[in-house]
């Protein structure tokens, strides 16, 4: 497994975490960080670039997550993002979050790795409506952001 696609789980882990237990609490981040530089809840040998990349994935989610929940629950047709699995929305957060700001990795590419996670943590039917909602995001707003880019 490549150091992405297992920094990518450590953040869905983090980012689900907080989901559940830490969003209404006060230095809600800064323990979630905690935990995450230390990865005390999976293994303290983790590689440093897989620890570096989870870290920086769940610090630019959390920090854009306003602007990422109102992509989803734009593109998301039917469903409000408080329905949503709090699995489904971790990824989908995260995901998004990659899209828009990760510029070396295709979006292709983090769109593949989110079925992937929705596959593994959530079950086969969140793969399908992960790709809808990402390959949406993606032709509308990520095609369109590097198209003005290189203009």
């Amino acid at each position: 497994m490549g150091h992405r696609r297992k920094s990518r789980e450590y953040a869905l882990q983090a980012l689900y975490m907080y989901e559940m237990r830490l969003k209404d609490q006060e230095d809600h981040i800064d323990e979630l960080l905690d935990n995450v530089t230390s990865l005390s809840w999976i293994d303290s040998d983790i590689v440093p670039e897989i620890r570096d990349f989870a870290v920086a994935l769940i610090r630019g989610t959390l920090a854009d997550s306003e602007r990422i929940d109102s992509l989803i629950d734009r593109f998301s047709r039917n469903w409000k993002l408080e329905r949503l699995s709090a699995v489904d929305k971790s990824i989908l957060r995260l995901a998004i979050y990659e899209m828009l700001n990760s510029h070396e990795v295709p979006a292709a590419v983090t769109i593949n790795e989110a079925i992937e996670l929705g596959k593994l943590y959530s079950g086969d039917s969140s793969g399908q409506f992960i790709n809808g909602i990402l390959d949406a995001i993606n032709k509308t707003i990520v095609s369109t952001d590097s198209t003005n880019e290189e203009g």
